[in-house]
């Protein structure tokens, strides 16, 4: 490493302050000068860059950070400068095939060996003291992942936030392929190396376009004319459905689970699109005896990277304190940290999750009622779902960024209620604070005209005023081949208090497009095909109903 390490310009300087301030972090106590462009050999003969930023004074420790965004002046204050401003060394590399790294951008596919291959050339500096963290949000949370997979004995520590460690169960969520969400990451990605403003209006401009590709079929040739060819990754995603294809094998890092041995901080949000598999990686640690803590807070994907870094920056920081510096301060007051929504919402502070509760039964009913009583025999439901008019998303926890008309997260969702292609039932007024802290299970009485079908089941709260709002979301594709029975669907997990006088609502549809691919109903790849057909729902009350994990009274 011959480069020079630099002074901070005065942009960085500028905006480690307004980092510090806008994420409340503790007074800095120190500066820090940066190396740029390092180069970093793989096993291939490819050469990552990574930028070095080593702290003025004493050094407490190294933090890995591995990135296919690159770091402008913001992106280094926010990866790395508050943590090099407060003692640590940060070493922020660049992915294969972005920002001027070597090789080709295969994304979610390298991580794995690169990150070994990173770690071999750390212990060659003479910088280098033998212990090192790893930090990362997103697909940077992959990558720190990617280290715990096989993890080096050097890694003593990692903060992962709003990240999966199985990119294919991402891309394919309960059999469907996630559209919005991997459709606008890829567009997006296409243009990150454009300079800032140029960036900004190329996603701005392509609002229109992006809408278009996403109601186009087939899905390959609809994303193909939004980015001609500059996402070759979008067609193997699209096209590759079994997940037992060895193809897929570098995109699953579920093994990281069970190889894990170092303390593990994960950060999510109820309405991330990655929530499910955090709280997976939390039950499979927290199962085998790791030290692991958990904090959810009430956000999207986005707003964990904007309002929700107030909480999860701060605590990355005390983390890394306690468990890489050994500062032998213990900033938890219990593992798992949650934001529970609703009436006196806050943060609780609990020993584990799921916490205890008790099981509070409802039964869909004819007259759109969400009744205590089940229904009778012979009560039944239906509704038409039709692929060329798609039941439209709204709200929920996926990745949104570019599309105009969805918008993630929670939201007013009660036109969806109105709609003959939905199931709407609504339960009498609650006499008194219900508080669901788990994921609720919707079981239903289920035959469908069409073998080839998706089921979307959605629990809304709805006020006094009739505004319906969106708490927890369930998607199945059906098996084609199974005979006609009770359909489990279990929704996201959720803790939320729903208010006294305010009514629960269970919505039951055929899909929920964007968010997940439509079913053509044909059985062909909807990849390649435009062919669609509609199915007509029956629903089955009597066989039906809603389990909610409650809170003891």
């Amino acid at each position: 490493m011959n480069q020079r390490a630099r002074e901070r310009t005065l942009g960085q300087r500028l905006a480690d302050l307004l980092w510090t301030k806008y994420a409340r972090l503790p007074a800095a106590t120190t500066g820090y000068r940066t190396t740029r462009d390092v180069r970093i050999p793989m096993r291939d003969g490819v050469d990552l860059l990574a930028d070095l930023l080593e702290p003025e004074g004493p050094v407490s420790g190294t933090i890995l950070v591995n990135s296919p965004y690159g770091y402008n002046v913001m992106g280094m204050a926010m990866t790395g400068g508050l943590f090099a401003r407060r003692g640590y060394r940060v070493l922020l590399v660049r992915w294969r095939g972005t920002f001027g790294s070597g090789g080709t951008f295969e994304p979610h596919m390298r991580e794995a060996d690169d990150a070994a291959d990173i770690v071999a050339w750390m212990r060659e500096q003479p910088w280098f003291d033998g212990r090192f963290a790893a930090h990362g949000f997103s697909s940077v949370g992959f990558a720190a992942w990617a280290l715990l997979k096989d993890p080096p004995p050097e890694l003593v520590t990692a903060v992962i936030a709003h990240a999966p460690h199985d990119f294919r169960a991402l891309v394919y969520t309960n059999g469907a392929f996630t559209l919005s969400t991997v459709l606008e990451w890829s567009f997006v990605t296409t243009q990150q190396e454009k300079p800032i403003l140029s960036r900004m209006l190329a996603v701005l401009s392509a609002r229109g376009r992006v809408k278009k590709a996403l109601a186009g079929l087939p899905l390959v040739d609809a994303a193909e004319k939004l980015m001609g060819g500059q996402a070759p990754w979008y067609r193997e995603w699209v096209s590759r459905r079994d997940l037992d294809d060895p193809w897929w094998k570098r995109a699953d890092l579920t093994g990281a689970l069970d190889r894990a041995r170092v303390p593990v901080l994960l950060q999510g949000g109820w309405q991330d699109g990655f929530l499910r598999q955090t709280l997976a990686g939390y039950a499979r640690l927290a199962e085998r005896g790791i030290d692991v803590g958990l904090t959810l807070g009430p956000w999207t994907h986005a707003q964990g990277g904007a309002e929700g870094a107030r909480v999860l920056l701060p605590e990355a920081l005390a983390w890394f304190d306690e468990h890489l510096a050994g500062s032998g301060v213990q900033h938890r007051v219990t593992p798992v940290k949650v934001f529970v929504s609703g009436p006196g919402e806050g943060w609780r502070d609990l020993p584990a999750w799921p916490p205890p509760t008790v099981e509070q039964v409802l039964y869909p009913r004819s007259g759109e009622l969400l009744a205590t009583r089940p229904a009778e025999p012979g009560e039944v439901g239906g509704f038409t779902y039709d692929p060329a008019t798609p039941t439209p998303t709204c709200g929920g926890p996926f990745v949104t960024q570019v599309s105009p008309g969805i918008t993630a997260g929670y939201t007013d969702d009660s036109a969806l209620a109105s709609r003959s292609d939905v199931l709407a039932f609504t339960s009498e007024p609650l006499t008194a604070h219900l508080e669901v802290l788990g994921s609720p299970v919707v079981e239903l009485g289920h035959r469908s005209d069409n073998p080839f079908a998706d089921l979307f089941v959605r629990l809304s709260e709805v006020d006094t005023r009739g505004r319906s709002r969106n708490m927890s979301d369930g998607f199945v594709r059906l098996d084609p081949s199974a005979p006609p029975e009770v359909v489990r669907v279990e929704l996201d997990p959720v803790a939320h208090r729903f208010a006294r006088g305010n009514r629960l609502r269970l919505i039951v549809a055929g899909g929920s497009h964007p968010r997940w691919e439509r079913n053509l109903g044909t059985g062909e790849d909807p990849a390649t095909s435009t062919r669609m057909l509609p199915s007509h729902r029956t629903i089955d009350l009597s066989a039906s109903r809603v389990v909610l994990p409650v809170a003891p009274v």
